[in-house]
């Protein structure tokens, strides 16, 4: 599309300057022939030229375009709202300087400076528009009186914040989400799309047991959400009808809101991200929190399966983390002194290795005895 839109600009081009210019450069060749000097012949080969020539400029033109659009598309809308005005208000300012100017009647002064200003002015006034915009928007928004009394300066919203926050049906079922913004490590607005909703809402009425209690659990997360006063809570209505899967929806919508998505959904994860789109991922977060244990560690745990190798034991901590035992198989059911000997980060979450403690003692007794 944006080839065709090309082409036809430079046909267009090529044919208006045709059939304006092309019948005065014809009329200074005197064996020119009569039908040349017909403006809608300059029209034919205007285009034709341009056409021709825009075959060849087409690919570098639309490169470049691509470009300035990506340049753009990273920049917030505030920073471009502010931007303009400001160098429209440089482009008004240029223009009463020019008035002046040329009422010099000077070479340089009324002919050269004034595009000179012109330049200047506009890209001055980008800048000063971009630079102040938070001064600038706190002028026209009306104070409170807990504001004017206040002589704390309000915090200037970096380019990295994102205000809004997409919550996917995973995070909500999982209910982590709730405690994570109970902490207050979480500022913005939660934003939950109809959609999500809807899939919720489809859970929670299943047939099978286990996901009807999964659907009404995310449903009563969500109540419980709404009633937080440390973080604000808002339902997306918009209709999004470039692709039928919800996770994606969510990401058009993240795009859209230049926001964030939080999910515990992996492959959601990894489409938001080459999207270009800020995950915020609650099992990620889980893992970077859990304690660290150093090996040499001593723990208590209970023993509560057989692991996949052989002799092998597997425990869980408190917060879900597996402990492999060696030796542990025969003590299923059973609460021991484990010595940690590594610990090993995957993708499903951290795994630790341990050894009884009482092999330890023995060896040691062993030792003592032996000498």
């Amino acid at each position: 599309m944006v080839k065709k839109v090309i082409l036809l600009t430079f046909v267009l081009v090529g044919g208006s300057l045709g059939y304006n210019v092309f019948p005065g450069l014809i009329s200074n060749w005197s064996e020119a022939p009569t039908w040349l000097m017909n403006p809608i012949i300059g029209m034919v080969l205007g285009a034709g030229i341009f056409y021709i020539v825009s075959l060849s400029t087409v690919t570098p033109i639309k490169k470049g375009l691509v470009k300035i659009e990506k340049i753009f598309s990273e920049m917030s809308t505030t920073y471009l709202m502010f931007g303009s005005i400001g160098a429209i208000i440089g482009l008004i300012l240029a223009l009463l300087f020019s008035y002046g100017l040329n009422a010099l009647n000077i070479i340089f002064i009324s002919d050269v400076l004034p595009f000179i200003l012109t330049v200047i002015l506009a890209y001055g006034g980008f800048q000063l528009g971009t630079s102040r915009r938070e001064e600038i928007r706190r002028l026209f928004v009306p104070k409170t009186e807990t504001q004017e009394n206040s002589d704390v300066l309000e915090r200037k919203e970096g380019e990295t914040f994102r205000k809004y926050k997409v919550l996917d049906t995973s995070t909500i079922i999982d209910g982590r989400i709730l405690d994570v913004v109970r902490t207050g490590f979480l500022e913005g607005v939660l934003v939950v799309s109809h959609y999500v909703l809807k899939e919720l809402q489809y859970i929670a009425d299943s047939s099978d047991s286990l996901k009807r209690v999964r659907g009404r659990r995310g449903l009563d997360i969500l109540n419980a959400l709404q009633k937080e006063k440390s973080i604000a809570l808002e339902m997306d209505d918009s209709d999004i009808p470039e692709t039928e899967e919800v996770d994606l929806k969510l990401v058009h919508l993240a795009k859209k809101l230049d926001g964030m998505v939080i999910t515990n959904d992996f492959n959601l994860n990894k489409v938001a991200e080459f999207q270009n789109i800020h995950v915020l991922n609650i099992n990620e977060l889980a893992n970077a929190v859990k304690p660290v244990v150093i090996p040499g560690e001593e723990m208590t745990v209970m023993v509560v399966k057989h692991g996949t190798e052989r002799s092998q034991g597997v425990a869980y901590l408190d917060d879900g983390t597996m402990v492999v035992v060696e030796e542990g198989k025969h003590h299923v059911n059973e609460t021991v002194d484990v010595i940690v000997t590594s610990s090993l980060q995957t993708n499903a979450g951290r795994m630790i290795f341990a050894k009884l403690s009482n092999e330890k003692k023995s060896l040691n007794n062993h030792k003592q005895l032996s000498h």
